[in-house]
């Protein structure tokens, strides 16, 4: 089943399980999670300089207080930091602007 959240272009993680995964932390269902969203937590960190440094339950709040419009940006920045074969950005860094500009 692990293989219906990887995208078939580039092996990275869905949107869905991108989503899914922002899900359990709006609801604060902590208890336990998965390798695949420890690392999705790891992404929306580096994509997202606001929760860098957040616990999971802060890191909810935030994720509940965003519009959709951001949300949808925000799955797609998660997203591009989980392609394997480009280097990660962090956010506020220069390719981290020039990459949100482009997506502007």
């Amino acid at each position: 089943m692990q293989r219906a959240y990887l995208t078939k272009q580039t092996d990275s993680v869905s949107e869905m399980a991108i989503v899914d995964t922002f899900t359990k932390l709006i609801f604060g269902e902590s208890a336990q999670y998965s390798s695949q969203e420890l690392l999705i937590i790891q992404a929306l960190r580096l994509a997202d300089a606001n929760v860098a440094f957040d616990s999971h339950s802060d890191m909810g709040d935030y994720l509940r207080a965003l519009g959709v419009a951001e949300m949808i940006h925000l799955v797609a920045d998660v997203q591009q930091q989980l392609i394997p074969s480009l280097p990660p950005f962090v956010a506020g860094t220069p390719s981290a602007t020039l990459h949100s500009s482009k997506n502007a």
